[in-house]
């Protein structure tokens, strides 16, 4: 009696959080509250895979819950027994049936929206290139097109496709803003793509993704979506205002520490593809990482 309590009570509290996040401010989890066309993409896909998932879930426990009260063992009980039963085609084919179908939607839709995220999320606007690198326990943004870097925050032009391209000079991470698009990895000796687009002016939360070490809670980051005028501006103010990223100064912001926001007006040439080589990689120069258009130039 006390197990069948307590399943009771476990089931119920589980329906009420069930009520109570379908009301929710969906706001307050970020995961669900996109602001970019990518982000968009992928919450279609968690809806889709949710969908799914409880057209397997729901049955199950509703039949689950069926057998125990119809073949329970006690007085007046009815049901057959069939100690000899041992095969049905029908049943077999709905729980091999049903597995298969909701697998072949499933990989359907996720292959299509692997494809979308893959490309620039609007293709008549020039996108910007931001190159990231993960260190302990930082993260360094370097804008080849507008020659400044910043520590700790990204600046980004609103309704502008992003190609973010990521390595690690440090243990592999995980780049995320949840509220733009899912992570990407960055690795030591390589560089990945990832293309982002913010829709609305804000400010995003950014984190890393994997745990590297004692100063990884502090990891965090901050993507400011402004409006086109105000991304130029700030970069023309940042070359005014702030002091170079030396290689001196790299070699010192590599060393794993903690590190406020900070930025600089420029930082030494090929920084980015220098440290994807001394990693033990070969940088591949291109536009879009995960492009159609833009052939791969070795560098040496």
């Amino acid at each position: 009696m006390n197990k069948w309590i307590r399943y009771s009570k476990f089931s119920i509290l589980s329906l009420l959080g069930t009520v109570l996040l379908a009301g929710c401010d969906r706001s307050k989890y970020i995961v669900l509250d996109p602001k970019g066309p990518v982000g968009q993409h992928e919450l279609n896909l968690i809806i889709i895979s949710t969908i799914l998932c409880a057209i397997v879930i729901i049955p199950v426990l509703v039949i689950f819950v069926y057998i125990l009260i119809r073949y329970k063992d006690r007085p007046g009980n009815n049901a057959p027994y069939q100690p000899e039963w041992d095969d049905s085609k029908v049943l077999e084919v709905v729980w091999w049936g049903i597995p298969i179908v909701i697998v072949a939607i499933l990989g359907f839709y996720t292959a299509q929206t692997a494809i979308k995220v893959s490309k620039p999320p609007v293709k008549d606007v020039k996108p910007v290139v931001v190159q990231v690198t993960s260190m302990d326990w930082k993260w360094l943004f370097t804008y080849p097109g507008q020659k400044v870097a910043t520590v700790n925050y990204a600046v980004i032009p609103a309704g502008v496709p992003i190609q973010f391209v990521l390595t690690s000079d440090a243990p592999m991470n995980s780049f995320w803003v949840p509220q733009l698009g899912g992570q990407e990895y960055t690795m030591p000796g390589m560089s990945m793509g990832l293309w982002l687009q913010a829709n609305k002016v804000g400010n995003y939360f950014g984190s890393g993704a994997n745990f590297t070490g004692t100063g990884f809670a502090h990891m965090h980051f901050r993507v400011k979506a402004v409006s086109q005028a105000d991304f130029n501006k700030w970069a023309a103010d940042l070359k005014k205002n702030s002091l170079p990223l030396t290689n001196a100064g790299y070699k010192e912001l590599s060393k794993p520490s903690n590190v406020k926001e900070l930025s600089f007006s420029s930082f030494p040439k090929n920084l980015y593809e220098n440290i994807v080589n001394k990693n033990g990689g070969t940088y591949y120069h291109h536009m879009h990482h995960m492009g159609e258009d833009m052939p791969m130039q070795k560098t040496k």
